[in-house]
Order: structure tokens, then sequence, then C-alpha cells
């Protein structure tokens, strides 16, 4: 069983990432491989929205022209058991980088020149994922104010997984490092070990 977490905040060892790390150790030991990317470590060009990855017909993800480190970090996804997408909210939305990956994410959609809309290449949900955001306002408000959630939901589905459990951990702004309530590690570990235990 191999589990991999996209990191899509900016700073190393912050809450997203604390949080992250807390359900990948309990990953591994329930005898899961883990992988963690920071997506601030990688080159990830924005999409220029070409499309040349919707055009071709069949169930893999469409190549992009774009010559970056996007391919790589995908190919780690499609060969991973579970995911662990974790971003913190940044202006009403998850950060810019995180953003820009999940705009990449186009190519796992056929949408030839004249059709109106994108369908999803496959739409198999094989695979389980667990969301981890982190904003200033209390979480009840960011739910409600901010698309994060759905947006983290609907990359995870692009990337063929089904949400298994949301980890948002509000008001994470009120000191340079925010102590974690027991309770968000507790669930933490709890989603870790359902990942782990997944393996179709």
């Amino acid at each position: 069983m191999n589990i991999i977490a996209i990191v899509g905040s900016y700073r190393k060892h912050g809450t997203v990432d604390t949080v992250v790390d807390e359900i990948l150790r309990a990953a591994r030991e329930a005898g899961a491989e883990t992988l963690k990317i920071y997506l601030i470590d990688k080159h990830i060009e924005f999409c220029t929205n070409c499309r040349q990855c919707t055009q071709e017909k069949g169930t893999g993800r469409g190549a992009c022209p774009l010559e970056d480190d996007m391919a790589g970090i995908l190919d780690a996804v499609e060969a991973a058991d579970a995911l662990v997408l974790g971003a913190s909210i940044n202006f009403y939305t998850v950060t810019a980088v995180m953003k820009r990956f999940a705009e990449r994410l186009l190519g796992y959609s056929f949408w030839p020149w004249g059709m109106l809309r994108p369908k999803l290449r496959n739409k198999k949900r094989n695979r389980r994922a667990v969301v981890v955001i982190s904003s200033a306002a209390p979480s009840i408000m960011t739910r409600l104010m901010t698309g994060s959630v759905r947006l983290m939901r609907d990359a995870a589905a692009m990337l063929g997984c089904r949400t298994i459990g949301v980890l948002f951990i509000g008001i994470a702004a009120t000191a340079p490092k925010t102590e974690i309530h027991p309770r968000i590690l507790k669930k933490a570990r709890r989603l870790g070990a359902a990942l782990a235990a997944h393996n179709e």
C-alpha cells in the first residue's frame, strides 16, 4: 500500500504540514509506504488553457505540452493507492500553488473543440483521499464562505479518488506556530489508518 501526500501550503512544518505528517505516520504504522511532495519545491507552470491535453479520446490523462515537474508528480499520484491533499486558505481560496496544481488536472478530461463542457475520462473512484485545509477564520465560516472544500474534493475526484474525510483546522493564525487540538490529531491518525487499510 502506497500513500502520497501533495502539500500546497507555503510553510513547511506549519499547520497543514503537521497534520499531513500525522496522517502519514499513522498510515506507516499500519504498514503503508508514504511519500510527501511539497508543491513549493516543484516547478509547475500555469495552465494556458490551450486544451491540447483534452483533445484525444482515452481513459488515461492527456499529454500536456508544458515542460515542468507536473507530469512526474502525476505519475507518482497515479502509482499510489491513496492520496492526501493539503493546503491553507489565502484570500478566500486555497493557496495559489495548490490552485495551479488543480488547474493542471484538466488533462483528465475529454473536451474536444466544439463540445460545450468537459467530461471526465475515467469516472471510477477506486482509491481513497483525505483533504486537509487550514484557515485563519473559524472552520465553519470558511466552509460556508469559500469553495475550498469543493475544490479539493474535485481535484481528488479528477485523480480517481473518493474523499473519505476532510480535516479542517480553523483559527490557525493566532501565533507563528499553531497548537493543533488533540481532537484534530486523533482524527488525522484515524484517517491515516483508514487510508492504509483500504486496498482494492
